[in-house]
């Protein structure tokens, strides 16, 4: 049986859209598994007027598609509480301690607490600072978190001084920054088939490894969100964040031991290794797009969507050359990219390892073996070899050896925030983004975007339904490489 947690749960911002669609349903699914059991409570607070009968009927909608049995959402549901909360008011937290410590009572909580902060970045200190001045979190509980939603900062600057007001409250083993693709399956399997196959543990190198590629591309395009995407760009929106974590996981060192401390440790040595590109080096290393028409003029250039400045030099795609200065990766480019309007929507991981030398002669040449971890949209792990041509005479051709996720296993594939929401409460950092890191990549980005903000593009630069510019693919060419994934 699993071992319950015992926890009371806070959500700020508990009536918007990510509360409803994944948080709710997540706690749920905990419940269902037997994590969350009897001692467990869930305070939602939001500036809307609803009674708790009203909260209840909220969250009974949002759970409605995972729910078997109605006697136990109900007995689910009764654990829920809504308060109405401003959080610049200070006083609107004196009445949030009052129902906390009656729920601590009520559920003997053991003043163990999580606060979840769904709500703008803006208010991620003032939150904070208040949780501290108004005495919500408790001294004498086995332990308090702090769960923060992306994006932390829009550069380093905004960042550090975001991470000073969060670490005048709480330590950094408090605060679970959260990057929903950390909590992807195909994203914590790189570990196991990284440090769990010595086929790879012992060739995961610069004298294996020729290249590795990351690409997030997307199939849609601004939407309705260029009041926000128009000033973040696929930089900083998912470069800075999604796209490094990934990284991480493949760059790092390997740990002492498979705990969120060395985990860490592992990574930063990789992150403090990254090179960090100064004026004319981003240029020669990373390359920007701005998506177009597609080919038939049904979809509409980036510049003619609703909210988007007529003269945006906004980055709707980004490729690029990472270089980490270690033993293990001297000489080895990362190759990253993302972006919208693209060809297909991928999240995969392909590993290019060195070629072989051919003993069979001359006229036979051998392909590179590469390993392949797709994400999104169904998981999957493909390792490209080279075998034997079923012909008369010995030749050679590449084969594909796959695994795929059944539909079973995706059955039983927690959700990525019922997972992380259930890492916070055992206390495991390990899919969390930790201070060391984020202040890396937010420094590894600004620079790039510094140099960008010198210069005026030529956009658009590629056609809707491509994968990009061509410069993406003269950036490999460069080095005698290519995109696995075209």
């Amino acid at each position: 049986m699993p071992q319950e947690i015992t926890t009371l749960l806070t959500f700020f911002g508990g009536t918007g859209d990510l509360a409803k669609r994944k948080l709710y349903p997540s706690v749920y699914n905990l419940y269902k598994k037997g994590f969350l059991q009897e001692h467990f409570a869930i305070v939602g607070t939001s500036r809307t007027d609803l009674t708790n009968a009203e909260f209840h009927d909220m969250v009974r909608e949002s759970i409605n598609h995972v729910v078997e049995d109605e006697d136990d959402a109900k007995h689910f549901i009764s654990h829920f509480r809504y308060l109405k909360l401003d959080v610049n008011n200070k006083d609107g937290y004196q009445e949030l301690l009052k129902l906390n410590n009656e729920l601590d009572a009520q559920y003997e909580l053991k003043g163990n607490r999580i606060f979840y902060m769904s709500v703008a970045p803006r208010f991620f200190g003032t939150i904070a600072s208040f949780l501290d001045s108004e005495e919500l979190v408790t001294k004498n509980g086995e332990f308090n978190r702090l769960m923060i939603e992306k994006p932390f900062g829009v550069s380093y600057e905004t960042a550090l001084e975001l991470n000073n007001q969060l670490t005048k409250v709480f330590d950094e083993d408090q605060i679970f920054r959260i990057d929903h693709y950390l909590g992807k399956e195909m994203v914590q399997n790189i570990s196991s088939i990284r440090f769990g196959n010595p086929i790879f543990d012992a060739t995961w190198n610069k004298d294996y490894i020729e290249n590795v590629q990351v690409t997030l591309s997307e199939v849609l395009g601004v939407e309705e969100r260029a009041g926000y995407y128009d000033d973040a760009g696929a930089l900083r929106d998912m470069i800075q964040n999604h796209t490094m974590q990934i990284v991480a996981w493949l760059a790092m060192e390997k740990p002492a031991s498979f705990t969120d401390k060395d985990i860490r440790a592992a990574k930063n040595v990789a992150f403090n290794s990254l090179h960090i590109y100064k004026g004319a080096e981003v240029g020669a290393n990373f390359v920007r797009g701005q998506y177009g028409e597609n080919i038939d003029g049904t979809q509409v250039k980036y510049l003619d969507e609703d909210g988007v400045p007529e003269n945006s030099q906004n980055d709707t795609f980004v490729a690029g050359r990472l270089q980490f200065r270690s033993s293990r990766w001297d000489g080895v480019p990362f190759y990253i990219r993302t972006g919208k309007r693209l060809k297909s929507k991928q999240t995969r991981v392909d590993v290019v390892f060195k070629k072989g030398l051919s003993i069979f002669g001359n006229d036979i040449e051998l392909d590179n073996p590469v390993l392949s971890i797709l994400i999104d949209p169904k998981g999957s792990i493909e390792f490209r070899i080279n075998a034997k041509d079923t012909t008369s005479e010995f030749k050679t051709r590449t084969d594909i050896m796959k695994w795929e996720v059944s539909y079973l296993d995706m059955e039983r594939t927690p959700e990525p925030y019922e997972r992380m929401i259930q890492d916070a409460m055992n206390g495991d950092g390990s899919n969390f983004a930790d201070w060391n890191g984020v202040s890396i990549s937010w420094k590894f980005v600004d620079a790039i975007q510094k140099a960008w903000d010198t210069e005026v593009a030529e956009f658009p630069n590629y056609v809707s339904g491509t994968m990009g510019p061509k410069a993406s693919d003269d950036l490999l060419a460069e080095d005698g490489n290519h995109w696995i994934y075209r």
